[in-house]
């Protein structure tokens, strides 16, 4: 029979959501990015939450590989998808009644 779980024990316990805003608070990293994200969408304690599971998810991995731990930056979230990203922009600026004609910069 399963036994049933306290509040804290669904929630998350105190050192998991400790070491998670410890991480958070390191600047130019991704799991700040991570955070930043997700508390814009559902608050901070959902995103504090998620940044835990993702730490523990690297932990996992890292145990299990016997890798060591590659931050991915900040920018991650920015640099991943960047032709969506410029099609929702110009969409919102058709929305707001702005033509938008886009043409790549010489490099």
């Amino acid at each position: 029979m399963k036994r049933k779980l306290s509040r804290d024990e669904r929630m998350g316990s105190q050192e998991r959501r400790t070491s998670a805003w410890a991480a958070v608070r390191k600047n130019d990293s991704f799991l700040r990015a991570q955070f930043l994200r997700l508390k814009a969408r559902r608050g901070p304690k959902k995103a504090i939450m998620a940044v835990a599971a993702s730490i523990l998810s690297a932990i996992y991995h890292m145990l299990k590989d016997g890798t060591l731990y590659q931050d991915l930056g900040s920018d991650h979230f920015q640099n991943r998808s960047k032709s969506q990203q410029t099609l929702r922009l110009v969409k919102r600026l058709t929305d707001l009644g702005y033509d938008v004609a886009l043409k790549p910069l010489p490099s």
